[in-house]
Order: C-alpha cells, then structure tokens, then sequence
C-alpha cells in the first residue's frame, strides 16, 4: 500500500509528518529521511491496531485528489 504523507518542518529544524488518510497517525525525524522511515513504522503500527480492533480501513469510492495552481 502506499500513502500520501505531509512533511513540514518545524521552527526547530524536526520533520513532522502526518498521514492525511489515516487521522492522528503522525511521526517526525531529524532528516526528511529519518522521518519518512519513522512515519512509514508508525503507518504499519497504526494499520495493526485498526486491525487488532477489527476497524476496516475503507477508501472513499469515486474520491479524486488533484492540485490546482494559483497566481498571488
């Protein structure tokens, strides 16, 4: 499987990262590197307790993501 992630870094210098299709699932690292593998284990920790606790993981049918550019 694979996930969008968001990577911000913070007023530190940490990466925080966040999975936006899978609510409160959130990681950081030192390096983009570092957190990208720390947010990819919490990701398999996450799906676990989903699991565990038999809560299905559903994609939304006929949902779209796309970008759209603006000029400021």
């Amino acid at each position: 499987m694979e996930f969008k992630i968001t990577l911000e870094q913070d007023e530190d210098g940490w990466y925080i990262v966040t999975v936006p299709a899978l609510p409160g699932c959130i990681s950081q690292g030192k390096t983009e590197e570092e957190a990208k593998k720390n947010i990819a284990e919490a990701i398999e920790l996450h799906l676990s307790a989903l699991a565990r606790d038999g809560i299905p993981l559903y994609q939304k049918q006929g949902a779209k993501e796309t970008f759209v550019a603006i000029n400021l």
